[in-house]
Order: C-alpha cells, then sequence, then structure tokens
C-alpha cells in the first residue's frame, strides 16, 4: 500500500510543478518569452556560426512556440494530476486495476519527459544552439526536470504486488 499511494504521490508532485510552471508563464508572460526569443533568434550564439540559418525571428511565430509550450506545461500537468486522482483512487484495488490507473500518469509523464528533454534539450538546446548562449541557456534546469519525470515514470511502472 506505501509503494502504491507513493506513486501517487511523485505523480501528484510533477503534475503540480508542471501546472505552477504553466500558469507562472501565463502569470509573469514576458520573463520567459524574452528566452523563447532570445533561443529562437539565435541572437546570443557564438557569431562565427554558420547555423543561424535555422534561427525564427517573427515574433508571431516566437509567441506561437510559447503558447506551445505553455499549453503543453498545462496539460501534462492536468495528466498528471488527474492520473494521480485515478491511482489514489485505485491504492487498495486489485493489480489489474491499479495497473489500468497508471494510464493517463504515465501519459502525462511521457510528454512531460518529451518536452524537457526533447524540447528543452534538442530542439532548443542543439537546433537553435541554446548552449553557446551564456545568458539563455536552461539546459541544465531541463535536463533536471526531464530526469525527474523520468524516475517518476520509471518508479510508477515498477511491478505492483496484489495488496495482502
Amino acid at each position: 500500500m506505501t509503494v502504491r499511494w507513493s506513486k501517487a504521490l511523485m505523480v501528484l508532485m510533477v503534475g503540480a510543478y508542471a501546472l505552477l510552471v504553466g500558469l507562472d508563464n501565463i502569470i509573469d508572460y514576458g520573463v520567459n518569452l524574452a528566452g523563447v526569443e532570445r533561443v529562437l533568434s539565435m541572437d546570443t550564439i557564438f557569431p562565427t556560426s554558420r547555423l543561424t540559418w535555422r534561427a525564427i525571428t517573427s515574433p508571431i511565430a516566437q509567441n506561437g512556440a510559447y503558447w506551445l509550450i505553455i499549453a503543453s506545461e498545462l496539460l501534462i500537468g492536468l495528466l498528471c494530476v488527474l492520473g494521480a486522482v485515478r491511482l489514489w483512487i485505485a491504492r487498495r484495488g486489485t493489480v489489474k486495476a491499479f495497473q489500468a490507473a497508471k494510464q493517463l500518469a504515465v501519459i502525462g509523464l511521457v510528454f512531460g519527459f518529451t518536452l524537457w528533454f526533447f524540447g528543452f534539450l534538442v530542439i532548443a538546446g542543439e537546433w537553435f544552439l541554446m548552449w553557446q548562449s551564456k545568458e539563455w541557456n536552461v539546459q541544465q534546469s531541463a535536463f533536471r526536470v526531464a530526469v525527474c519525470f523520468a524516475l517518476v515514470l520509471i518508479f510508477l511502472n515498477q511491478r505492483d504486488d496484489e495488496l495482502g
């Protein structure tokens, strides 16, 4: 039982994190928009880079990308929170019932890993060369968050024994 409720709690915590990040990005819109603009425009990378053709300088596209990030954060948070509720409700049930209750949480966790790993590390970090920026490189924090989502996903998917 302890393992089951701890799984629900951990999913709830990463869901709360994603919701808070999404809400903060709406409430204080301009702060992280500046980072998205700088990363997409590639104007803070090494001046000798031959990859600046990848830059996106359209304010409409930059705001669209930021809204896609925000919508993703909110969706991830909602899926994880609802997934945690389903896990909590199923915590005293059979192995099959608890396994079935994991679906929303797994989807939310995979989406979370996708956003912070693929979105921030692969696309922003490598495609837009964010790693070259002294001011706007958020790879370390994105990696931390991606690892948190991955670890919760791994823990959630560990075998659940029948209750005694």
